[in-house]
């Protein structure tokens, strides 16, 4: 048995969680080190998006606009 047949796997089209890799790639989300961990797969992935998503954000706020700016007045 591999070290990936040993991690945990989630489906999201199945909602299924397996140990070591069954299906397509793409059906499949991971590997967790524990069966908990790829149960939770999607709140995992949807916690990282909203923070990548915050990081884009403050990264396209520069603050005041230039002065020369006419869409400032």
């Amino acid at each position: 048995m591999t070290p990936e047949d040993e991690k945990w796997y989630f489906d999201p089209k199945t909602g299924r969680v397996t140990q070591g890799k069954e299906g397509a790639w793409d059906d499949r989300m991971g590997p967790y080190d524990t069966r908990e961990e790829a149960a939770h797969a999607l709140e995992t992935a949807a916690a990282r998006r909203a923070a990548a998503d915050a990081e884009d954000a403050a990264e396209d706020d520069w603050g005041k606009p230039a002065a020369w700016d006419p869409t400032t007045k």
